[in-house]
Formats: structure tokens, sequence, C-alpha cells
């Protein structure tokens, strides 16, 4: 692209190149701006307008709901593929071939087994740790386990660390939730799939054996497709400046986990569990909410309605609405938390002033109903969350380090004190 941008800072003028994605994105080149004008920066407070990468990973449109992993379609690939699947076209590029798949699968799962001594950094944990900070602990401690860092120019040793981490994260999973509920601890079975196999690690009981139901199970594979990667959002940004400095992908991905636990991010399905516990400790009264929720001069927030990426719909939403439906309908499950948020959905899709707003329901509004019609604790929504993340952060981890990107180092604007004379304490 032959096109430039112009800055001008007084009298001076200078010159930037264009660069333009293949999906006609334009950003302004500007990595020689410092030198070129003796100093001068750009400041993007959160880096809206940023972009720190080029990625052949994903691609979001958020104006027109559009969502593409390595050029599939979203709803493509939830609709026919299932989860490692996905996973392998997001970390090596094209979806597999059967023979890659069944390897794929094989590898990972002849990586699955965590060392023992992992238990006993668990057992450290008291059960009222929230369980991303057990998850980040025990991802981090992998690294411990596995001291020897990776080669990432050997596609070998490259491929060895990313099915090590798919083998043993679902099993972390598995037993951070497992821990908080006082279960003992297992490795599920080898004769299952990937993603039957969590649900066993995860819901089987001690003194019975576990039957996967079909109808959770697809609920569970589209969900960890729909959360598999997402751009450059603060936790894969995450794990790519970390990765930056040649961290580890271990402890690169503990990073990542704890930047998706934060509420904004990773913790939004969390919060709208709580809202709908707060509207049933208040008489469950969907109509008093959406008033509320339409009045400027009330704080009350409606959780899980609308998304600052996406301005008309989230595309993954429109996919795991109908698995929720199904999920509710066809288990019978009666929950009157799961009767208010169906309430407000209805409600939502039909007031005028949602419609006109587009506040539809997002992916966290009908990822926490899943979560809660399975079974799972309200504390290990984001956990779900960073397990369907995994291969996305992965994928990203692995992009960043091959094309050699420099340490992330962002500038600042200094805006403290100018030089000033040291007073010696008896003078303060």
């Amino acid at each position: 692209m032959s096109e430039i941008a112009k800055l001008q800072i007084g009298e001076n003028s200078y010159e930037f190149p264009l660069t333009k994605g293949t999906e006609n994105e334009v950003a302004i080149d500007i990595k020689t701006l410092r030198g070129a004008t003796n100093g001068v920066i750009t400041i993007d407070r959160g880096f809206k307008n940023t972009g720190s990468c080029e990625s052949e990973i994903t691609f979001l449109d958020g104006e027109k709901g559009v969502l593409r992993y390595r050029g599939y379609s979203i709803e493509e690939l939830a609709e026919k593929a299932d989860f490692l699947e996905v996973a392998y076209a997001l970390i090596f590029g094209n979806l597999p071939t059967q023979e890659q798949l069944n390897k794929f699968h094989a590898d990972i799962k002849s990586k699955s087994v965590v060392d023992d001594d992992i238990k006993k950094i668990l057992d450290a944990f008291p059960k009222t740790a929230h369980p991303m900070g057990v998850l980040s602990s025990l991802t981090s401690a992998l690294t411990a386990f596995n001291p020897s860092s990776v080669n990432v120019d050997s596609e070998e040793d490259m491929y060895n660390s990313i099915v090590k981490i798919l083998g043993k994260f679902p099993v972390l999973v598995s037993w951070t939730m497992r821990k908080k509920q006082g279960l003992p601890l297992n490795y599920g079975s080898t004769s299952l799939g990937y993603v039957e196999n969590i649900l066993k690690m995860m819901f089987e009981q001690p003194n019975e054996s576990y039957e996967i139901s079909p109808i959770i199970k697809d609920a569970l594979d589209k969900l960890l497709i729909l959360h598999a990667d997402h751009e450059q959002n603060c936790s894969t940004s995450t794990v790519r400046i970390v990765g930056s400095s040649h961290a580890g992908l271990f402890a690169s991905l503990s990073a990542g986990i704890s930047a998706l636990w934060g509420p904004l991010h990773g913790g939004a399905n969390q919060a709208v569990l709580e809202m709908l516990e707060a509207i049933k400790a208040d008489g469950g009264d969907t109509k008093k909410y959406m008033a509320k929720a339409k009045d400027k001069n009330d704080p009350f927030r409606l959780m899980g309605f609308g998304h600052r990426v996406y301005k008309n719909f989230d595309p993954r939403a429109r996919i795991i609405k109908k698995a929720a439906d199904e999920v509710l309908n066809d288990l019978g499950i009666e929950d009157p938390i799961l009767d208010i948020a169906k309430g407000l959905e209805q409600e939502a899709l039909s007031d005028p002033y949602f419609v006109d707003r587009k506040l539809y329901p997002n992916v966290d509004f009908y990822s926490g109903i899943i979560y809660r019609a399975m079974g799972i604790p309200v504390e290990m929504f984001t956990v779900m969350f960073a397990l369907g993340r995994l291969p996305g952060w992965i994928a990203q981890w692995k992009e960043m380090r091959l094309n050699k990107e420099p340490i992330g180092r962002p500038r600042q604007v200094y805006t403290g004190e100018n030089l000033r004379s040291f007073v010696e304490i008896e003078n303060r």
C-alpha cells in the first residue's frame, strides 16, 4: 500500500506509511515517530485505537457482528466442528484432516497426567480461595515441573509444549472445582473425546458412574468454541506482552488467566448470575428491574446485555441462545433464577428501548445460564471461560514468538513533579 499519512506539528510535517490488512483495515505505522520528531509519542488510553501487532488468527468486525477464526465463520465452526478441531485450526492455521486430528488428540491424552506434587500445591489452598487464583497458580506451577524452556525454532518443541498444556489444563480446571466441593480428584478416561472427558472429570461422583448428556456435551462444545479467541482483548494482549519478554508458555498463560479474572473481562458471566440472584432476593420482578435499567438516575446496571465491541449484535449470542433453550427445555430444569433470566431476555427482545439501542443479550448472559443449568458453581464460570480461551492464547503466543516480535514497552506522558531538592527528614 503506497498511501501515506501526514502529521503536522508546528511548522514541521512528517509522513508515515499506511499498512492495510486483508479485510481492508487501515493503520498508520508510527514506529519511526519518536526518532523522526525528536521524542513525540501518541497517547491512547486503553489502546482503543492502537494496533499492537499484525495477526492472522482472528478477525472481528463489531459494527457488522462478524467473528472469524483463521477465516472460518464462527457460525459454521459452531455448527460443524468440535472444540478440538477449532483449537487445532487456531493454533496451526487450518482445520485438521482426520489423521491430523486423531494424532493431535492422542498426543494430548498422552501428556494429560499432571505431576502428583501439584496436588500438594492445590492442598495448600483453602476452600475459600477463588478458583481463578488457584488455576493461575497451578498453571504457573507447571513451569517448575517442566523446567526446560521451549525452543521456538523447533517445531517438535513447540508442538510438545502445546499438546502438554492442552492435556493438563482441563485436569487443573476439574481439580480446582472438585477441591472446592470436597470431591476426590480424578483424570477421567482416555477412551472419551476431549470435551466428554472434561465433563467426566468435573462431574463424576465417587460412588456412581457418570452418564454424559449429549445435550450438555453439545452445549459445552459450542461454549468453548465461542470463547476460543476474540482478537486482542485484555487477557490475550497480556499473554502476548508477557511472552514478548521470552517468558515461557505456561507463565504467559498464567498471566492471561489473571487478566481474565477481572469483572470487566472474563468475570462478566459471573456478574450476570449475581445480578439474577439479587433480583430474586428482591422478589423476582423483572419489569421493575427493566425499568430501573432504563432510568438514567438509577445506579442499577443490567449485566449481560450489549457489548463494548459489538455495536449491532454479538454473533456468538445468536448461536448459544439455541443451545441455552435446548439445555433448559430438554433437561426440564426448574430454577427460579433461570426463570428470571428468561423473563429479562423476553422483555429486552421486545422492548423498543433495548431494541433501538441494540442492547441484546450477549454471550455472557447465555453462558452463565447454561453453566448454572449444568450445575457449575458461579465462581467457576470464569474458569470455564479460560478453558475455552486456552487455544486462542496458545495461538497468539505462538504467533508472537514465531514473528520474533520485540518486547512490549508502552510509553507514557509524565505528569508528575519537576526536579526538586531532597529535604532532610527533620525539616519536612
